[in-house]
Formats: C-alpha cells, structure tokens, sequence
C-alpha cells in the first residue's frame, strides 16, 4: 500500500463507516493520545518500567497503526499530500544533514 492509497482508504472509511471526520482539534487530541499509549508500550517494553496488567497483550505495530491512521486523518482535512510532504521532508534532510550526523562524535560506534 502506498501512501497516496492510505490516505484514500482513510478517507474512504471515514465517510463510511466513520459517518464523518471529527474536527481538525478533536483529531489532534486523539493523535496526541494514541502517541501516550504508544510511548506507554514502548517504555514497558524497552525502558525500565514494568507492565500492568491492562499492558499486557498490546501490539507495538497496532498502536503504531493507530498513530498513523489518525495522523492520514489530520493530512487529509488539512490538504496534506503525505506522500509529497514526505519526499520533500527527505530532500530537506538530504541537505540539512548530508554531513552533520557523521560528524557527530556522539554517534561513533
């Protein structure tokens, strides 16, 4: 699946079986929420903080599905091409830091 065609099915499902969009604020809480379950997981599982019990069971790929899903959500009711946006992302970085992370001492192995 590309992009372009995640967006489109998004889009699709949301005025189907979704009835609507919910405002561009309300999507916004909603990402900011999936991210804190998200992180939540990612702490359990790499970090230093044991599981709960209401921890247990949950799929890092299907929380980060939800952050994408939501995220295809806020380009699609803004106008965002993801896919555009994402390429012109890595020509900014291609420039920006075609030296600065091999230079960095930081990162050395």
């Amino acid at each position: 699946m590309t992009i372009q065609q995640a967006q489109t099915d998004v889009d699709q499902w949301i005025k189907t079986v979704g009835v609507r969009y919910f405002n561009e604020l309300t999507n916004l809480g909603i990402l900011m929420e999936e991210v804190g379950e998200l992180s939540r997981l990612m702490v359990r599982t790499y970090g230093e903080q044991s599981f709960k019990e209401t921890d247990k069971g949950k799929d890092l790929g299907d929380e980060m599905a939800d952050v994408l899903w939501v995220l295809i959500c806020l380009a699609n009711q803004t106008g965002v091409d993801l896919t555009e946006a994402l390429q012109k992302n890595f020509e900014k970085k291609n420039v920006r830091d075609a030296q600065r992370h091999k230079e960095n001492p930081k990162l050395e192995g």
